[in-house]
C-alpha cells in the first residue's frame, strides 16, 4: 500500500475516533482532502479508497488535475484559496465549491459566470475569527449582512462558514474561536437552513475543532505529505 493510502486511512481513523469521543453522529464530520500541489495520481489513490471531496488553492494546478481526472464523475472540487477577480470564471465553471468567499465583487462575478447547466455554486463565507489584521475573511459582525447579499444571487448557494484560526498552541484560545464560529454558524442556519457546513480544523487541531462542532476538517500534509511549490 502506498504512503498516501496509508496516510489517508490513518487520517480517516483519527477523524472517526475524534467524532466518536465527542459524541458526534456517524458521518457528521466530512473530510476535505487538501490535494493542492500534489499530482493527480495521489488524488486518484484517495478516490479509490472512497474519498470524494478535494481542496485546491492553486488554480492552474487544479485545472490540470480536474482535466486529468475527468473520468471520475462524482469527484467534488473545492477551491480553498484567495480568489482574484480575473480567476473567477474558471472557478465558476469547474468547481462545485468555493470555501473562501469574503467579497461582494467576487460573489457577483461568480454568480454571473456560473454556467446555467450547472447547479448553483456552493459557497462558504470566510470569517476572520481571530481578528488578525493580516488574515483574510469577514469580521464576525459583517457575516449576516453578507449572507443576505449572497442569498439574492441565484447561481450561488450559501452552505455555511469557514475559518483559519489563530496559529497558536493555546488550546483555550483556539477553543474560544471555534466555539464563537459554531455560535455564528447556528445563527446563520436559523435564516438559511441549507447552510449545513462549518469548515474548521486542520491536521494540528482536528480533534478540538470536532469537539467544538466542526462539520468539515481540511487535511493536506497528513495525507499527501509536505507540499510542493508550484512552478
Amino acid at each position: 500500500m502506498s504512503t498516501v493510502a496509508e496516510n489517508y486511512r490513518s487520517v480517516c481513523a483519527r477523524l472517526d475516533d475524534a467524532a466518536l469521543r465527542h459524541h458526534r453522529e456517524s458521518g457528521a464530520v466530512k473530510l476535505l482532502a487538501v490535494s493542492k500541489t500534489k499530482p493527480a495520481e495521489s488524488v486518484r489513490t484517495c478516490y479509490d479508497l472512497g474519498q470524494r471531496a478535494f481542496g485546491e488553492n492553486y488554480l492552474q494546478d487544479a485545472l490540470d488535475k480536474i482535466h486529468a481526472l475527468q473520468d471520475l464523475p462524482d469527484i467534488e472540487w473545492h477551491f480553498i484559496g484567495p480568489l482574484q477577480s480575473n480567476k473567477t470564471r474558471a472557478v465558476a465553471e469547474h468547481f462545485q465549491w468555493l470555501e473562501t468567499l469574503e467579497r461582494e465583487k467576487i460573489a457577483r462575478r461568480l454568480n454571473e459566470q456560473r454556467p446555467d447547466h450547472l447547479p448553483p455554486l456552493n459557497v462558504l463565507i470566510q470569517v476572520n475569527i481571530s481578528g488578525e489584521a493580516q488574515k483574510s475573511g469577514l469580521d464576525v459582525n459583517d457575516v449576516m449582512s453578507f449572507a443576505q447579499t449572497l442569498a439574492s444571487l441565484p447561481r450561488l448557494k450559501v452552505r455555511g462558514l469557514m475559518c483559519i484560526p489563530e496559529a497558536t498552541d493555546d488550546a483555550e484560545r483556539l477553543s474560544a474561536q471555534f466555539t464563537q464560529m459554531h455560535q455564528l454558524w447556528q445563527r446563520l442556519q436559523q435564516q438559511y437552513p441549507q447552510a449545513d457546513t462549518l469548515s474548521m480544523g486542520m491536521s494540528s487541531d482536528l480533534e478540538l475543532a470536532i469537539a467544538c462542532g466542526s462539520t468539515e476538517v481540511r487535511i493536506g500534509t497528513d495525507i499527501f505529505g509536505a507540499r510542493n511549490t508550484p512552478a
